[in-house]
């Protein structure tokens, strides 16, 4: 096969997500192409012809320890002699129950619930129903308002989209969707002359107080992606607001739900995003890399005090919410694998300097005229450019692609999120390819 017949094919066929598709179908210089993979290897994506692209943003933030990885491989191949999938309801099974436990401690026990979906947008609707219903169970028929970030994102589906704040995805629905209140973001981008970005975070704290004094009594939760809010252009703050935020919520009598979905698994440089700020939330949101990017899976844990609001004889006051794949055996078996190569091979103390090395490696674009705010946060980098050209992103999608390298932009925002497993060669050639990039997108 050819990357040609695949191509034309999958453009006949499949709708392809997030993706305008006549800009798949066009061969413009401000088109977007689609590449037809034959197969992955460690940090390596190959197409028919033989061609090879570095996967900087691990497949859409999902794989963890590259592609094809060995262990979780074998993991699976077990778990398909054993069981591939049973009814959750009123059915359980072993690796569901070692997940749950495993993840629970990860909390240091204190969020010991673990109810499953597949898919990162069903749960954040899975905690806001639950924070919801837990509010009305308990007698607080009035709490049924959420309270999000500006900027925020938190899935696609109409209940996610309530708490998302990123225009592309709200507007076209808006006219479906209970949208919720907005607080300031805590991005340090938005540092005023000398304001540090612990400053920032105690100003949109300040903001969450004031909204909160006023609106408490109708607000079941605050929802917050810890630390950097990717969607919106990887926006990164200080860890002081998640732990003002956490005392606000505490005193006002309000839910934290901290939606772990893209910074969960490491990416910061903790496992939780939260753990930086030393706080608890009462829910957790986890998707994308907790299987390792290879099935769908996703977790809410929640507090014994939530769970609690649910447990009566009466069904109607249990809570409801299913997916007919919820806590498929295999996807749970993936999580467990992924979860032992972390122990095993001390992936986050490893990753302390992947991430210094992946740092070097984009440094020098600091000094580059068009370049603006380069940060990070553990094994996320990101930086801002200055073009006024609306086909930028696509441009240097296209250009990447020429230099071995997937990275696809958000607007004018480049970021790389690679694989834990990169080699110090592989950051060194993400990091030219990065480079070349960006001055071919700008000169084209």
């Amino acid at each position: 096969m050819s990357n040609a017949d695949l191509l034309q094919r999958s453009l006949a066929a499949v709708w392809h997500p997030c993706t305008q598709m006549k800009q798949h179908a066009n061969t413009d210089a401000g088109s977007l192409p689609l590449i037809p993979i034959a197969r992955g290897e460690g940090a390596w994506l190959y197409d028919f012809d033989g061609k090879r692209y570095l996967d900087g943003i691990s497949s859409w933030w999902v794989n963890l320890f590259g592609h094809c990885n060995p262990r979780i491989n074998a993991a699976l191949r077990a778990q398909l002699d054993e069981l591939e999938h049973v009814i959750l309801a009123g059915c359980t099974h072993r690796p569901v129950v070692e997940l749950s436990e495993r993840l629970s401690a990860l909390t240091g026990g204190r969020l010991g619930h673990a109810f499953f979906a597949s898919d990162g947008a069903s749960a954040t609707e899975i905690a806001l129903k639950m924070s919801f219903h837990s509010w009305h169970n308990r007698g607080f028929d009035k709490k049924r308002d959420f309270l999000c970030l500006e900027g925020s994102y938190h899935g696609e589906t109409v209940g996610a989209l309530a708490v998302t704040d990123v225009a592309i995805f709200k507007d076209a629905y808006a006219p479906l969707i209970r949208a919720a209140a907005t607080v300031p973001s805590p991005d340090a981008r938005q540092a005023r002359d000398g304001e540090t970005p612990t400053e920032v975070a105690r100003r949109a704290a300040a903001a969450l107080e004031a909204h909160l004094a006023q609106h408490h009594a109708t607000i079941a939760a605050l929802i917050v992606e810890p630390l950097i809010q990717c969607a919106s252009g990887m926006a990164m703050y200080d860890p002081e607001y998640l732990r003002l935020a956490r005392s606000l919520c505490d005193r006002y009598d309000v839910h934290l739900i901290c939606d772990e979905i893209a910074v969960g698994c490491g990416r910061t440089g903790t496992f939780f995003a939260h753990d930086q700020a030393d706080i608890r939330p009462d829910f957790i949101c986890l998707s994308k890399g907790i299987s390792g990017g290879y099935l769908p899976l996703s977790i809410v844990l929640t507090t014994d005090a939530v769970y609690g609001a649910f447990y009566d004889d009466a069904t109607a006051r249990g809570f409801l919410h299913s997916h007919s794949y919820t806590g498929n055996a295999l996807a749970c078996r993936a999580a467990l694998a992924t979860l032992d190569i972390f122990r095993e091979d001390d992936v986050l103390k490893q990753n302390i300097d992947r991430a210094q090395k992946l740092w070097n490696a984009l440094a020098p674009l600091a000094d580059h005229p068009q370049v603006t705010h380069l940060r990070q946060r553990g094994m996320i980098i990101a930086f801002d450019v200055k073009s006024g050209d609306p086909a930028f992103s696509r441009r240097f999608y296209r250009a990447a692609l020429a230099n071995e390298a997937l990275i696809r932009p958000i607007g004018n925002t480049v970021y790389l999120m690679p694989p834990y497993i990169i080699s110090d060669e592989e950051i060194a050639h993400l990091g030219q390819a990065t480079a070349n990039a960006l001055n071919e997108a700008l000169t084209q």
